[in-house]
């Protein structure tokens, strides 16, 4: 297992230096801080992407107070209650950090934005590895996975290249859905992932449709502001999964659930189809 971890590593190190060679830079757009609401209300400058970021600290704050209080997640392993405290610190620091790049946006405030934002994936990432694959391999790679995190953000701010940072955010984002599907869960309440996923998935598409939002709500609210909002929808849904769970007694991928759902539809229709032919065929009696 030892050489097989330390294969799995060197194969990710080789392709992201690959990566790294064979692809250009990707600079940061200044264009990217020009959002559609701009608008000031009670002298709070771009208003409502803002005050959008509040539900940030006020779910982070709450995960975090949940995690420590009588272990009311029922947090089976040390390295769980290590990476979901990370993970909800990220979470409130990105109601902090989100809060404070908009009220004047810029890169040196942006960094502000995105360090938390690695934080909260990078511990997502551990977390799946303790849940799905080993607690203890998962424990060990948390520090390692936020160290990666923070790099990803220094690299861009010094060298102006947003590809390791492109990499810690959207990996997971392909990664953890597939891991859900795929991977026997240690936990009930395993759709909730998919739910968080399907609302992040969602969060990039009104990021990336800013203006056009904007335009179709007649500037009542923009697609950034959407995205907050969205995306804020994530710890509420890993929450809910947190204080619903519970062990998982049968061990079944999500998968293989739905295949075996399947199956049982399949069935259950061919049996419907066989008793409707067989009333069908039946005579009337004969009544002499």
């Amino acid at each position: 297992m030892r050489k097989r971890t330390v294969y799995a590593w060197g194969v990710a190190i080789l392709s992201f230096i690959v990566l790294m060679i064979v692809t250009p830079a990707i600079p940061q757009s200044q264009e990217y801080h020009d959002f559609a609401d701009q608008r000031e209300f009670f002298g709070i400058p771009n208003t409502l992407n803002v005050l959008s970021n509040f539900p940030f600290l006020v779910i982070g704050v709450i995960g975090l107070v949940l995690c420590y209080y009588k272990n009311y997640f029922k947090l089976c392993l040390q390295g769980e209650l290590w990476g979901w405290t990370c993970f909800f610190i990220g979470v409130a620091a990105v109601g902090v950090g989100s809060s404070y790049y908009h009220l004047d946006p810029n890169d040196a405030r942006l960094v502000w934005d995105r360090l938390p934002m690695t934080v909260a994936f990078t511990s997502i990432v551990a977390i799946f590895i303790i849940e799905r694959i080993d607690d203890k391999k998962g424990t060990v790679s948390i520090i390692p996975l936020l160290l990666a995190g923070v790099i990803s953000i220094v690299y861009w701010r010094f060298f102006d290249d947003l590809r390791p940072y492109a990499l810690v955010q959207f990996v997971p984002c392909i990664a953890i859905p597939l891991m859900a599907i795929l991977l026997p869960p240690m936990y009930t309440h395993s759709t909730y992932w998919l739910w968080a996923a399907g609302f992040y998935l969602l969060a990039k598409v009104e990021e990336a449709m800013d203006k056009v939002i904007y335009k179709w709500t007649h500037h009542i609210i923009s697609g950034h502001t959407l995205k907050h909002l969205f995306a804020a929808m994530v710890p509420v849904f890993l929450t809910l999964m947190l204080a619903k769970r519970t062990i998982e007694t049968n061990r079944i991928s999500l998968l293989k659930t739905w295949k075996v759902s399947w199956t049982k539809i399949k069935g259950n229709g061919s049996k419907v189809e066989s008793c409707t032919y067989t009333y069908t065929s039946v005579q009337p009696e004969d009544s002499h």
